[in-house]
């Protein structure tokens, strides 16, 4: 993947938010149920000035430097088996990282179906509830966070599948928002 903009991908102003589109660009491209994806967000600029010969295998050597914005680079595929709450606090990113995101895909109910949720169910109670839910929707979210605090979100319903479809925000998941900005905290 590069900072460049993906075909079919939209445009946007800010470079984090063009990361997280080029992210769930790519996540789209490799089709639906797929395991959690975890990308470090590099500065393009510092990139190519450090590391010429990755800038050049990933395509950046000649790319425009007014534009440099973040380069996403995907990590190993994340260990199978553990939560990924669990997974998300043993990381720790190097200071060169300028930021890191997700992609991950999810069940999701409309608020006036999470009303109904029956009391006391656990994890994996709850899990088949809402599998099992005729209102559910299958999501991709990906999100994506910089040390400085900034975030970004797209999400993407299964239903709706198309790159006009994509809902972008910066508070659209939280939840996982705060669990990436907390890799960065020492």
């Amino acid at each position: 993947m590069s900072n460049t903009a993906t075909e079919g991908a939209p445009l946007a102003a800010n470079p984090l938010t063009r990361a997280v589109l080029e992210i769930d660009t790519y996540a789209s491209g490799l089709g639906w149920d797929r395991p959690a994806r975890l990308f470090a967000l590099v500065d393009t600029a510092q990139l190519r000035s450090r590391e010429p010969a990755l800038a050049d295998q990933l395509g950046l050597a000649d790319a425009d430097s007014a534009d440099a914005g973040l380069t996403p680079i995907e990590q190993d595929e994340l260990p199978a088996g553990q939560a990924l709450d669990e997974f998300l606090a043993t990381i720790a990113w190097p200071d060169v990282i300028a930021g890191c995101a997700l992609t991950v895909e999810r069940l999701m109910l409309p608020p006036s179906a999470e009303a109904a949720i029956p009391a006391g169910l656990d994890g994996k109670a709850l899990t088949a509830w809402v599998a099992a839910h005729p209102e559910r929707q299958e999501v991709r979210m990906t999100v994506g966070v910089l040390r400085d605090g900034s975030r970004e979100s797209a999400v993407r319903l299964r239903e709706k599948d198309s790159a006009t479809e994509v809902l972008t925000g910066k508070d659209l998941v939280p939840g996982l928002a705060d669990a990436l900005s907390a890799t960065f905290e020492e």
